[in-house]
């Protein structure tokens, strides 16, 4: 399986992606070619698990790493996701170090972990199995958590702690809410807090990352900043910005006479 997204992190290089909510999987199959992974979001979109799998599978023979945002840290929710073949989880509003050990451990067969064993794709439906099998899924497999809430910023030293972690990431509109600044993910407060999960990420060798739009001025603020991947915008924002723009210029050509 291909792991651009890994790949890239370890040549010291950033990952870029996008978040995907379409339900054909033909939008990965075309952004995946210039990507280094897709975020399958289903958190906040109405994407069945057959759906998710035709997005995995498209990411995988672009050759780019699919993650997915599952709805809730819930084992029950996690355990389907990984069984379809997805490279790793990205599990929201994490706030203690129980809730990201709890993570991991859905992330992981014992005696690591709690996860139970049904994997059909990764396992090339049943060809592989047995205890090098589930070792190496363990070691391979992706667990982010995603910081978007105060409490996670306080308690950040003991999540980053957690053995197991693949990375973790800021989301800036649910961190601002918790602030009592909803609407605001750039108000001076907010982005201070962003920068603290970034900087203790990177002292604890975890990598940080960020999902804040599709502005390119911005999403390059965050890598001077010290974000090693970043989500840019999603789908739909993508092709609102690349008509938007097209359709403006050519609202000001003026025919030549």
């Amino acid at each position: 399986m291909h792991d651009r997204f890994r790949q890239r992190i370890a040549a010291n290089e950033t990952a870029l992606g996008t978040c995907v909510t379409f339900a054909d999987a033909t939008v990965t199959e075309a952004l995946a070619q210039t990507l280094d992974f897709v975020w399958i979001d289903m958190e906040h979109n109405p994407l069945s698990l057959s759906a998710v799998q035709a997005h995995v599978m498209a990411a995988e023979l672009a050759g780019a790493t699919a993650l997915v945002r599952v709805p809730w840290n819930d084992a029950v929710l996690i355990k389907p996701v990984l069984d379809l073949g997805a490279a790793g989880v990205i599990v929201p509003l994490i706030r203690t170090a129980d809730d990201a050990r709890r993570a991991v451990a859905a992330c992981r067969y014992p005696p690591e972990g709690i996860r139970g064993f049904g994997p059909r794709r990764p396992s090339h439906y049943g060809r592989d199995g047995g205890p090098a099998y589930c070792r190496a899924a363990n070691e391979k497999i992706i667990t982010i958590v995603q910081i978007e809430h105060a409490e996670a910023v306080a308690n950040l030293d003991e999540i980053l702690a957690v053995p197991g972690l693949g990375g973790v990431v800021v989301g800036p509109n649910d961190l601002s809410g918790s602030m009592g600044l909803m609407g605001q993910p750039r108000h001076p407060d907010v982005l201070a807090a962003a920068q603290t999960v970034l900087d203790k990420a990177r002292r604890a060798g975890v990598p940080g990352g960020m999902a804040v739009g599709d502005d390119p001025e911005v999403l390059a603020e965050w890598i001077d900043r010290g974000a090693r991947w970043l989500s840019m915008g999603a789908d739909f924002t993508l092709l609102l910005r690349a008509a938007g723009q097209l359709t403006a210029r050519l609202r000001e050509h003026r025919p030549r006479s």
